[in-house]
């Protein structure tokens, strides 16, 4: 948790926060991969966020060993064996959305970010599209993309490659504040 404040802290330092400036603290993220033997589904409500709505700058992380599997051994197999969650602690995400939103006016708004996608220790430039939402001066953005496992290094043993697959979907919500100093 402490590190989790930590990345919030510097975040906000680097984004000058001010008027414009929303901050997540329990994002939703969620992991599906279907595979022919055993799906695999995992969620996580503790994601932070920063978002300045002025510049259009978002970062985002979300620690590994946070997510919740239905299945222990599930769990332990992921973060052990596959995400080495002890050696890489988080994922994170650092971009900007490319649209101006107008964040004072009520709507629903599909947007583009563009940014640099860290997981497993290995960065990756990505484009994501999703949808920021304002309703009465909160924000709530969503996206929904592929992590392909080969991308970032994480290794698929063959002797258990029907139980899991090669990509991963991402679906993240995150529900926004307004930064108060």
């Amino acid at each position: 948790m402490k590190h989790i404040a930590f990345i919030l802290l510097a975040w906000m330092h680097i984004f000058q926060t001010g008027q414009g400036t929303f901050v997540s603290k329990n994002a939703k993220i969620s992991l599906f991969s279907k595979a022919p033997l055993e799906d695999i589904d995992a969620t996580s409500t503790k994601g932070t966020s920063v978002f300045n709505a002025q510049t259009g700058d978002l970062a985002f992380s979300v620690p590994i060993h946070s997510f919740q599997f239905e299945k222990s051994l599930m769990q332990e197999h992921f973060n052990e064996n596959y995400m080495e969650s002890d050696k890489y602690p988080n994922a994170t995400f650092k971009g900007k959305v490319q649209e101006n939103v107008d964040v004072t006016k009520d709507g629903s708004y599909p947007i583009t970010v563009a940014g640099t996608l860290v997981v497993h220790g290995v960065k990756q430039n990505r484009t994501i599209k999703g949808n920021l939402m304002v309703k009465n001066g909160a924000v709530t953005m969503t996206a929904e993309f592929v992590v392909m496992c080969k991308d970032h290094n994480i290794d698929i043993p063959k002797l258990v490659f029907q139980k899991i697959a090669e990509s991963i979907q991402v679906k993240v919500e995150a529900n926004y504040n307004a930064y108060k100093k």
